[in-house]
């Protein structure tokens, strides 16, 4: 009785497994998450989000300017992957330009 319902068990982790190890291979090679362009925005993204936190910190931005920027940075960070999910994870130079434009937005705002 309870070797049988080992038994199961196992089978059940042993297909999820692979089923999880299906769809990470399929993803990865339909999904280029390191694209460069897709890279740069994102590395981007980071560095404004450091940016903002800093700014709290050294009492230049009010928590409530931190959140919306935080919030705008990540519409741009979804619109990016909505961009690049329409291309086979790349991103086209003139998405690059749209988004950077946006980010530039932001940017000004940080310190000001």
């Amino acid at each position: 009785m309870i070797a049988n319902r080992l038994v199961r068990v196992v089978a059940v982790a042993l297909s999820l497994a692979a089923l999880v190890g299906t769809t990470e291979l399929a993803s990865a090679s339909t999904w280029s998450k390191h694209h460069p362009r897709r890279a740069e925005v994102n590395h981007r993204l980071a560095i404004q989000n450091r940016r903002i936190h800093r700014e709290v910190r050294e009492g230049e931005l009010n928590h409530r300017q931190a959140m919306h920027m935080h919030r705008e940075d990540r519409r741009i960070r979804h619109n990016e992957r909505v961009m690049a999910s329409r291309h086979h994870g790349a991103v086209t130079p003139a998405e690059k330009r749209a988004l950077n434009k946006r980010e530039n937005r932001v940017s000004r705002q940080i310190g000001h």
